[in-house]
């Protein structure tokens, strides 16, 4: 029989990423709506709405470049051009939110390290800042295993909850360049 872990495992490809993570406990017997996320952080929800709004506007792009590729080229570069703005003010968001950590990441959740143990089923929110393009994401996730890693350290693995299609093409585009990213790397070791 296999477990929702082995399972999770096969729906969903894992990479080891470097990203700003920040946590909280939410109360694990409330509504989706008492469990939202306190919204402390003006840059962090701008960086976040940014990144969504130029997901949503994608097919838009595409359709613009069939019929006119000079705007669409035109568009490109004001794209461009925001998300430079973007990548100077997440400096400001990384001491904000952390420094970056080691993590394990997929679609399903997320793997990290933390100081003290973390109940099963505890349900968490998180703030992540996915680099180097400093998408902010908020999500809730629960807590599926917690194990000692050492004096004051705790594996915490996750699986998010109730995330949304924006969230999940998100975080598997992430993926997606990291995997290029990588194999690019290894290709130029090779050579």
């Amino acid at each position: 029989m296999s477990t929702p872990d082995a399972d999770d495992r096969r729906e969903y490809y894992r990479i080891e990423d470097m990203l700003a993570l920040e946590f909280q406990l939410l109360p694990s017997d409330a509504s989706p709506a008492a469990q939202a996320l306190v919204d402390d952080s003006p840059l962090f929800n701008l960086l976040g709405d940014l990144h969504l709004l130029e997901f949503e506007s994608q097919h838009l792009l595409r359709q613009i470049n069939e019929r006119d590729r000079a705007l669409a080229g035109y568009l490109k570069v004001i794209d461009k051009r925001i998300d430079l703005i973007a990548r100077a003010l997440s400096q400001g968001l990384l001491h904000e939110v952390g420094t970056p950590q080691r993590v394990i990441l997929s679609e399903g959740g997320i793997s990290f390290t933390a100081n003290e143990p973390l109940a099963l089923g505890q349900m968490l929110g998180l703030k992540l800042v996915l680099l180097p393009q400093a998408l902010g994401l908020r999500l809730r996730a629960r807590v599926t295993h917690c194990q000692a890693r050492g004096l004051g350290e705790y594996e915490i693995g996750t699986l998010f909850a109730e995330l949304s299609e924006a969230h999940r093409q998100l975080l598997a585009r992430h993926i997606l360049q990291k995997q290029a990213a990588e194999r690019r790397l290894a290709k130029a070791r090779d050579e």
